[in-house]
């Protein structure tokens, strides 16, 4: 059973802030913050993902401290600037950025201000969907959903109004008070979902603003924070989460990641730091996501499963949780992909076995028939309860 309030609603300027980012006291700096040395976004693994040479800004978030963090860190790139990070022409809605798919993904960021903050429902990986930090990610997995929001170019947008986004959840859960019952996302903490249209660990290596956020969560009780993520970012380890915040490391055999999650870390990275985010404090789940069907998937499940069993530390077991979440793909991404990538269409798009359903903004997605998928789901069930017992699936579908 769903323990939900009304659904959240615009950041209404109410007085009944928990505390705002000014107020933010995590204590001392931790010893391993003290003797970190160099950064990881300052490395050179970091720079090849995120080669900034033009920044797309709004003034004044571009004038906003938070902007001037991140133009800094940027000191050759040349600014541009716009009116409003969502219409941009050079980038919103020009199919000839196809073949340019991953160059603008490196090479380009967009800072603006999130005008409008909603903390909307959810239910399955979180109680509720937060204001994120930024949309848009430097990765380039073949199957995401967040580019069809931005017409043929998703490059990453942060939003430097990060203090505004703080104080709106500080009223959202002065508003809720206490979770009056468990549900399957957490039993006793209200959980907010902070990356839905972005990847938290690449937002990282950016600015500050998951960190400030990270420490935020770190000082609500009532709350954590929660985010999916293909990118380990070790930076995050230097943060004092103290439990607060849930980092849900996303897995598939490394035959489809190789083929499908383009620039992300590789599988095996993703799993050999769950013990690591786990000692820095973070709460580690795992999300089984997306399962493609093709040709020898579950052999290659039940190999990457028994892997997880294999090595993952008892401790990390003894809190891990999963999400099992089916491939759905959409037509016009469809299009896009046979641009740059045709090769992945090979397995995401199998129209013999996928039907149209229309999504909620107007655009065409498929989806395994609802056979297939039953099948696919409870063949899924199986294998985690073969392989990994200890593994407890909050959800599949």
């Amino acid at each position: 059973m769903r323990a939900h309030p009304p659904a959240g609603r615009p950041d209404d300027g109410a007085a009944d802030t928990l505390f705002g980012l000014e107020d933010i006291d995590t204590g001392p700096a931790s010893r391993a913050q003290a003797d970190a040395g160099p950064l990881f976004r300052d490395s050179p693994t970091a720079r090849r993902l995120l080669s900034v040479r033009a920044i797309f800004a709004e003034p004044a978030a571009a004038a906003s401290p938070r902007g001037r963090q991140v133009l800094a860190r940027y000191p050759d790139a040349e600014i541009v600037p716009v009116a409003s990070h969502w219409r941009i022409p050079d980038l919103h809605g020009n199919e000839g950025n196809v073949d340019r798919w991953v160059r603008i993904k490196t090479e380009t960021l967009v800072l603006g201000e999130k005008k409008t903050l909603t903390t909307r429902p959810n239910g399955r990986s979180a109680d509720w969907i937060a204001p994120g930090p930024a949309n848009g990610c430097a990765m380039a997995c073949a199957y995401c959903y967040v580019p069809r929001r931005k017409g043929y170019a998703n490059p990453i947008t942060v939003f430097t109004n990060i203090e505004r986004t703080i104080a709106h959840l500080s009223r959202h859960l002065a508003r809720l008070g206490p979770k009056p019952e468990a549900n399957q996302c957490d039993p006793t903490a209200w959980v907010y979902d902070i990356g839905e249209n972005s990847d938290c660990s690449v937002d990282a290596l950016i600015s500050d603003n998951v960190a400030d956020l990270v420490r935020a969560f770190a000082r609500w009780p009532a709350a954590k924070a929660s985010f999916a993520t293909k990118f380990v970012n070790p930076d995050l380890l230097l943060l004092d989460p103290r439990g607060r915040t849930r980092v849900r490391f996303s897995l598939m055999p490394q035959s489809d990641s190789k083929l499908l999650d383009i620039r992300t870390s590789p599988v095996e990275s993703r799993i050999a730091a769950a013990g690591d985010f786990l000692d820095a404090g973070y709460e580690v789940h795992f999300n089984l996501s997306p399962v493609v069907l093709r040709p020898g998937w579950e052999r290659d499940w039940s190999l990457l499963l028994r892997h997880l069993d294999d090595v993952l530390p008892a401790p990390v077991k003894d809190q891990a949780a999963a999400e099992v979440i089916m491939l759905t793909h959409n037509k016009d991404l469809h299009d896009i992909n046979l641009g740059w990538h045709p090769r992945a269409e090979d397995v995401l798009w199998r129209p013999g076995i996928q039907q149209p359903k229309r999504s909620e903004n107007g655009s065409w997605n498929v989806r395994y028939r609802g056979e297939v998928k039953a099948g696919a789901v409870a063949t899924m069930r199986a294998l985690v309860a073969a392989h990994a017992p200890w593994l407890r699936i909050r959800y599949a579908f």
